[in-house]
C-alpha cells in the first residue's frame, strides 16, 4: 500500500515510518541484457544463459546495479511525495548485495523512514533503509540507505 504525504511538514512526520513492502517484480534477461547494454557490462553471468548453466549460480543474475538501480522504482511504489518543487535522488550511505538475484526470481522491496531533517536550502532530507527481498531466498539481493532532499 502507497503512503502519500502532502508537503514538507507531513513528510517530516513520518520519521522512522515502516513504508511495508512494494509488489514482486520479477527479473527478466531482457531487463538484464538491456541494463548491460545501457552500462556497457556484458560479463557472461549476467547475458550468457548457456555459459552461465556450468557457473556458480547455475544460471544468469541480474547485475548488483541493476537491483540497486530498481529501488528507485520500487521505492515509488511505497511513498508518493505531493506538493513539493523538487526531488532529489543525493546519494547512498551503504550499499551491500548479501545474495544473487536469479534471472526469473521475483523481488520486492521493504523499507523504512530512518531519518526525515531539515536541511539548508528549506528542503529535507530522507534517509530510507531498504532491503531487496528475492521470493523464496534467505538472505536479500540488497541492502541499502538511500538518501533523498525534497524542496518546496
Amino acid at each position: 500500500m502507497t503512503i502519500t504525504v502532502q508537503g514538507l511538514t507531513e513528510l517530516k512526520t513520518k520519521a522512522g515510518t515502516d513504508l511495508g513492502h512494494s509488489d514482486w517484480l520479477e527479473i527478466t534477461q531482457d531487463r538484464v541484457n538491456a541494463f548491460a547494454g545501457a552500462t556497457d557490462d556484458h560479463q557472461w553471468i549476467h547475458v550468457d544463459p548457456e555459459r552461465a548453466k556450468s557457473g556458480p549460480f547455475g544460471r544468469t543474475i541480474a547485475h548488483g546495479y541493476l537491483t540497486l538501480s530498481l529501488l528507485i522504482p520500487l521505492f515509488n511504489e511505497l511513498l508518493v511525495v505531493e506538493g513539493v518543487g523538487m526531488a532529489v535522488n543525493y546519494g547512498l550511505n551503504k550499499v551491500r548485495f548479501p545474495a544473487p538475484v536469479p534471472v526469473g526470481a521475483k523481488i520486492r522491496l521493504a523499507g523504512r523512514l530512518a531519518e526525515v531533517e531539515d536541511v539548508a536550502g528549506g528542503g529535507v532530507q530522507l534517509l530510507a533503509d531498504f532491503t531487496v527481498e528475492v521470493d523464496g531466498g534467505t538472505k536479500p539481493a540488497c541492502v541499502a540507505q538511500a538518501v533523498y532532499r525534497f524542496y518546496a
